[in-house]
């Protein structure tokens, strides 16, 4: 037997849209990141992207279970002295529900080249209205 690496070209990738109304953060994403690295294909390869693009809608009406909102907070630095910016789930949720989102899928893809090259086929809106109707999204239930 031969150990199946598959090319570049035999790829076929499937726009999939998710409503995520009512559903929970880490769960979404989790399974938005299953999608995005094509672990559900039989075709899987962990070097190639051979993944699938997700669509997710609605994601300013997430669940955020505990006490996150107050308690969990969003870091980044420039690298100077005291420049430590920090914000709080409540308020990313607030104003850019999106990147709650984008943040844990993130973080749970691979580092390096293939991880943004992954994320690059995640697309979030925080309202139900989306511009990919040409691409024929198929429904999935998470």
């Amino acid at each position: 037997m031969k150990t199946y690496s598959p090319k570049a070209g035999e790829i076929n990738r499937v726009y999939y849209l998710v409503d995520a109304d009512g559903e929970t953060l880490g769960r979404l994403a989790a399974k938005v990141a299953h999608i995005l690295r094509g672990k559900h294909k039989p075709t899987f390869a962990p070097h190639i992207d051979t993944g699938d693009c997700v669509i997710v809608v609605n994601a300013k009406r997430m669940r955020i279970t505990g006490n996150k909102r107050a308690q969990k907070f969003y870091y980044r630095h420039s690298g100077r002295p005291g420049s430590l910016k920090s914000v709080s789930l409540g308020y990313l949720m607030q104003h850019k529900p999106e990147q709650v989102l984008q943040k844990a899928v993130r973080g749970m893809l691979p580092k390096g080249a293939l991880g943004r090259q992954t994320l690059g086929k995640l697309r979030v809106y925080a309202a139900a209205e989306h511009p990919h109707q040409a691409q024929k999204p198929i429904p999935l239930e998470v």
